[in-house]
C-alpha cells in the first residue's frame, strides 16, 4: 500500500526557512508524479509544486524564487524547501502523489495523500 508520510512544519517569523519532507512508501520511487499543495483556514486547496512523472515540475506563481523541489530517489523522499516564507504562507501543506498524468491547479488527479503539516509564518 502506497503511503505518504510528511513531516517538516513548524512555526516562523516572516524571512525564515523551512523544509518539509514527504516520503513515499509502499512503491518504487519512479514514474510517479508527486507534489505540495496547500490548505488555508476558509480557502480552498491550492496546488504549490508538483515534480512529474518525467520529472518536469510546475509551480504556483506566488512561490517562484522562493521555494524550490527535490527528490532523493534513494529515501524516497521528496523535499520543499520554503525560503522567504511569508505570512500568506501560512496553511496545512500535504504532500500528494499519482500514478497517472497529474495537475498542479487540479488536486483531483492526485488520490494519494499524506496526513498534513503545518506551516505557519508570523509577521
Amino acid at each position: 500500500q502506497v503511503q505518504l508520510v510528511e513531516s517538516g512544519g513548524g512555526s516562523v517569523q516572516a524571512g525564515g526557512s523551512l523544509r518539509l519532507s514527504c516520503r513515499l512508501t509502499g512503491y518504487t520511487y519512479e514514474r510517479i508524479c508527486m507534489g505540495w499543495f496547500r490548505q488555508a483556514p476558509e480557502k480552498e486547496r491550492e496546488g504549490v509544486v508538483i515534480v512529474d512523472r518525467y520529472g518536469e515540475t510546475s509551480s504556483v506563481d506566488s512561490v517562484k524564487g522562493r521555494f524550490s523541489v527535490s527528490k532523493d530517489n534513494v529515501k524516497n523522499t521528496l523535499y520543499l524547501q520554503m525560503n522567504n516564507l511569508k505570512p500568506d504562507d501560512t496553511a496545512m501543506y500535504y504532500c500528494a502523489a499519482t500514478f497517472d498524468d497529474c495537475a498542479l491547479n487540479d488536486a483531483n488527479t492526485f488520490p494519494i495523500w499524506g496526513q498534513g503539516t503545518q506551516v505557519t509564518v508570523s509577521s
